[in-house]
Formats: C-alpha cells, structure tokens, sequence
C-alpha cells in the first residue's frame, strides 16, 4: 500500500515516524515538500519515503491520502485537486468536516477524520476516528489506539481536549521552574516533574475502567499535602478554568 501526505507539518512528521517503527506493511510514502526542512529530515529516514513537488501527484501516486494542512490552505486547494473513488482519505484538519470535504473532492472516496497527536510518533497515546472504519482502525492500533466516535458532534469535543496539550507542558514547566528556584538544577527539576507526571498519567491509563475520583480520594489523607494543595487550586478556580478553556475552544470549533 501507498500513503501520500499533502502537508508535512508536525503531525505529518509525527505519523510517518510512527509508522516506519511500526510493522505496517507500507510500500511507499509520498510526501509534499511544503515544509522542505522536515520533508528533508523524514526522506533520511527511509527509502520508502519519496518527495514530491506537486500535491495532485502525490494523490495519483497513492492509496490513502492524509490531508495534514490547515483550514485555510484546505480551503484553498482541496477543490482543485482530484481524488479517486477507490481512496481512502485521512482527514486531519480541524474544521473542514466530512460533508464539506466530500464538496471538495467530488469522489464517492472513503473519508474518515482522524486527530492523531504528536506522542503517535512512538507510537503511543488515543488517536479519536470517525467514523467506524475496520481497516483505519487496524493501521492506527499499530501507532497508538484507535477511538471510535459514532458523531461528528462528539468528535469536536475530542479536539478541545487536544488544545490541553500546551497547557499541560505549561504546567511541568511551572512546577520544574519552581523546584529549580529551591536549588535543584533545571535538568534534575525537569526529569523529576515529568517521571513524577508520567508515572501518574500511566497510574490513571491501568485504572480508566475506575471512576477517576477515587485516584483523587486515594491520593490524599486528611490534614496531608495532597488535601492541601487540591483545596488550595480549587479554591483559586482552577479546574473550573479548565472547564471555560473547553468551552471557548468549543465555541470557535461550532462556529466556523
């Protein structure tokens, strides 16, 4: 199988890197060269991986297209290209949904959106898909775990919880450059607030079929550290900021 990427952004890079240390069985990797510094970088890594300077022929070259490119330049060239009928195209971008996608290419092709994250390219972490689709679940089980979302509905609120990432790294920070203020160098400090953080996240994947209060209540003891701080942080609003950060980036997603 062929795989084509119009767009080598991040993400772009991200999947591809999954997948040369996955066992897909992938023949070809066609990828544009918006991003010559990365396209660059990935053709290094592999001869599967060929550079191509126009997107229409990255398309009639592939079998799976992924549309790694922001709204506006989808906007811009996805109804100009042509698609096949017998493709099958990942959608990446935020806020062009399935129904106006399928306005664009013009193709009775398989369409199915996909939000896949940077930590995909260790092949790990949820990577949300909608709709249902055997074989686009296969291939993102070897690079993580597929979600899949019965709605389109449902599947925008998968994005709000992607613009938590930078808010998460803002958090380590914080906490790293605070312990590092007491006197423990910047390297120690950030290797002890992301093992601590790491062992935690993984602590809470082995316990998801639990109620996640019961981490919570588990993790304190009364008149202790934890009640203390978890008090503190509620009482300064918080985890009821996270809750209006979500619905702001709910709002702009329901707009456009």
């Amino acid at each position: 199988m062929n795989l084509g990427f119009i767009g080598t952004g991040q993400i772009a890079k991200a999947t591809i890197l999954g997948i040369l240390g996955s066992k897909l069985k992938i023949n070809k990797i066609y990828i544009s060269k918006r991003s010559k510094k990365i396209s660059k970088q990935l053709s290094k890594k592999s001869k599967k991986i060929v550079i191509l300077t126009d997107n229409q022929e990255i398309i009639n070259n592939s079998n799976w297209v992924f549309l790694s490119i922001t709204p506006e330049v989808g906007n811009k060239i996805l109804k100009n290209l042509k698609f096949k009928s017998s493709q099958t195209i990942i959608n990446y971008i935020s806020t062009i949904g399935i129904t106006q996608l399928k306005k664009y290419i013009k193709v009775k092709a398989k369409i199915v959106r996909a939000l896949p994250l940077p930590p995909i390219a260790l092949r790990k972490g949820p990577v949300p898909i909608c709709p249902a689709n055997k074989n686009v679940k296969f291939f993102f089980n070897h690079l993580g775990t597929a979600v899949e979302v019965s709605s389109e509905k449902l599947f925008t609120n998968f994005w709000c919880m992607t613009a938590m990432m930078a808010p998460f790294y803002e958090n380590l920070n914080t906490l790293s450059e605070w312990l590092s203020s007491k006197g423990l160098n910047k390297v120690d400090a950030q290797k002890f607030v992301t093992s601590l953080f790491f062992a935690m996240s993984e602590d809470a994947v082995v316990n998801s079929k639990k109620d996640l209060k019961i981490l919570i209540k588990n993790s304190q003891t009364p008149g202790g550290l934890n009640e203390q701080a978890l008090r503190h942080l509620k009482k300064l609003g918080f985890y009821k900021s996270l809750n209006s950060a979500a619905n702001n980036i709910l709002k702009r997603l329901n707009q456009v």
